[in-house]
């Protein structure tokens, strides 16, 4: 399973920005990925370091397998002022697993963790997974719905290349009251039917891409409260290092990024990420 994430990791670590003013939150970073070691490593230690030296002092670490989202529990457990867990199947994760109901009883027994506060990543993902395939994607992504509203936690979906079919499950199953839409991909269009329905946002750091300029749209019109910021590290390092290996320090050249965007003030955008991360997830606090 981790070898269809697990990709291009030798790749040289973006270098560190200058450090924000104030604290924030990464709300979305995979750092056993970025990582490759266990959870208690001194190799994820130093990765959580780096981000509070630039003011990135707390991390939400992402499922996307039943296999690494106990990693995810594993690290809220040791790093338990820093990291918070998320716990999924994958939406290209769910189509191909061995034993599906065995693997969602994994992520339903994780979810009672009490650091573990999200339910994702899940969705949908009709970049990678055939058209014969997406019935069994789209029941998995249900029945994670099903367990974030059943646990009270936070939603976390991935959408690629299927923007109208989320739209449309999540008004089929009923969307938990805190349903995020990590990386956001969408247009200007689609991020305003979100912020009507009440869905929160998250920009990665796609938003600063040149080929981005949907995105750049859609961050000006979302409410602030409605409005998160993430890595999704090892994955999508902001400009000027794009293509370099990812990492949760650079949240702050994305949330700069982000405040040019807005014409907003920088620390008072970072103060309401960290704040709106910590409503959506709880403290982060032990």
């Amino acid at each position: 399973m981790a070898d269809r994430h697990n990709r291009d990791i030798d790749r040289e670590r973006a270098p560190l920005p200058q450090p924000l003013p104030v604290p924030t939150v990464d709300a979305h970073a995979h750092m056993e990925i970025i990582t490759n070691t266990a959870p208690d490593s001194s190799e994820v230690e130093q990765v959580i370091e780096e981000a509070k030296s630039v003011n990135v002092d707390r991390i939400v670490q992402v499922g996307y397998s039943a296999e690494q989202s106990a990693w995810c529990v594993a690290a809220a457990e040791k790093w338990n002022t820093t990291v918070l867990a998320a716990v999924a199947l994958h939406p290209n994760e769910a189509p191909v697993v061995e034993n599906l109901e065995a693997d969602w009883a994994i992520i339903e027994k994780l979810a009672q963790h009490p650091r573990v506060r999200a339910i994702g990543e899940t969705g949908l993902d009709y970049f990678r997974t055939p058209p014969e395939l997406r019935a069994r994607q789209q029941e998995s992504f249900k029945w994670h719905i099903e367990l974030a509203k059943k646990t009270n936690k936070a939603l976390v979906i991935h959408d690629r290349d299927s923007h109208d079919d989320v739209l449309s499950v999540l008004l089929e199953v009923g969307a938990p009251e805190k349903t995020i839409f990590h990386c956001f991909s969408g247009d200007l269009e689609m991020a305003k039917i979100c912020v009507e329905r009440g869905y929160v946002l998250s920009f990665a750091g796609t938003l600063t891409f040149k080929n981005a300029p949907a995105l750049r749209d859609a961050v000006k019109i979302v409410p602030v409260e409605q409005l998160l910021v993430e890595t999704d590290s090892p994955f999508l390092a902001p400009m000027p290092h794009r293509g370099a290996l990812n990492t949760p320090a650079q949240i702050a050249n994305i949330v700069r990024a982000m405040a040019v965007e807005r014409n907003a003030d920088l620390a008072e955008l970072a103060t309401a990420l960290g704040d709106n991360a910590e409503r959506l997830f709880g403290s982060f606090a032990p």
